[in-house]
């Protein structure tokens, strides 16, 4: 029993450095994306191991068991934000190769009256979709580039946007960007994020240098909202790192930063689901809610976040 105990203590402490000291290195990137999963599990050597009297081992098994939920449970714990300003509603989706049904996706911006949508693995066949089911209606203004495949990217707004456009990533995905301006808010730079997927070891490469590459928040500039598949959940340093350079995880500001939005939902391969999808927001965006919804057709859940945006200073009043 003692070393069973401890079979059971040593993967949990292990991984526990490897989160704590953020080796996102090769096949540990895609294992470290069920954190989650394991600082849950890693309480139960530490009952075991104290229901036996194997003090040492409960002291492993407490360090290990201590450390996994420091780094997973504050993201479900809301923190503080800005309350002020201009509320905007926004909403990324990845359309699974164009495939997403495209009146769950309308329903959704209608329903929650969203005023910006990002879209990932957006396809020609996906921008017909939406605008026969009336997104054009409800969010008439856009920065599309849509491509057979997983490439395509698009953002589409209630508001005009100014200086449109799309870059491509070192992974071969789109970014849609553009400026919004609300009523009575400050500008708004929003990207539809989607830096590369580590699906196997070769494909590492690509997605840390495209995670590095996202654009960082500048506190002195335009006010940033970065939403998408990041391809990435914050057990890996990537994206914590990204996050560190003035921005917050909208889900975590407000505890539900551990709502899954990524998994293989159906089939014989069934995965955990993991959190990869995110809004990230300046850290002078409030954010008041976050929502996670189900797609028809595809694998990724829908990420609603209700923020609040700097308002224009007001001008004093001419005497």
């Amino acid at each position: 029993m003692k070393i069973m105990i401890w079979l059971l203590v040593a993967p949990g402490l292990v991984w526990a450095v490897l989160r704590l000291g953020g080796w996102d290195r090769g096949i540990l990137v895609q294992l470290l994306s069920f954190t989650t999963y394991v600082a849950a599990w890693s309480w139960l050597p530490l009952i075991l191991a104290l229901a036996r009297r194997q003090w040492l081992a409960a002291a492993f098994a407490l360090v290990a068991a201590g450390a996994l939920t420091v780094a997973v449970l504050p993201r479900a714990l809301p923190g503080k934000n800005p309350a002020t300003g201009v509320r905007v509603q926004v909403m990324t989706s990845n359309m699974l190769l164009g495939g997403a049904d495209p009146k769950a996706i309308v329903q959704l911006v209608r329903d929650h009256d969203i005023d910006l949508l990002a879209v990932q693995e957006f396809t020609p066949e996906a921008e017909a979709g939406l605008k026969t089911a009336g997104l054009d209606q409800l969010l008439p203004y856009s920065s599309l580039a849509a491509e057979s495949g997983a490439s395509g990217s698009g953002l589409y707004s209630r508001f005009p946007i100014t200086d449109p456009g799309v870059s491509r990533n070192g992974g071969g995905f789109n970014q849609a960007y553009g400026t919004v301006t609300p009523p009575g808010a400050q500008p708004l730079l929003v990207e539809s994020a989607h830096p590369a997927a580590p699906y196997s070891v070769a494909a590492l490469k690509d997605w840390h240098a495209d995670l590095l590459a996202e654009p960082h928040a500048d506190p002195h500039g335009t006010a940033r909202v970065l939403l998408g598949d990041f391809n990435s959940t914050l057990d890996h340093a990537e994206l914590r790192n990204l996050i560190a350079h003035g921005y917050r995880d909208a889900a975590a500001t407000v505890g539900q930063g551990l709502v899954p939005t990524w998994g293989i939902y159906h089939g014989p391969r069934r995965l955990p689901p993991i959190t990869i999808d995110h809004v990230l927001v300046d850290e002078r965006i409030g954010v008041r809610e976050v929502q996670v919804h189900r797609i028809p057709q595809s694998d990724h859940r829908s990420v609603l976040a209700w923020l609040t945006v700097p308002a224009v200073a007001a001008t004093p009043e001419a005497k």
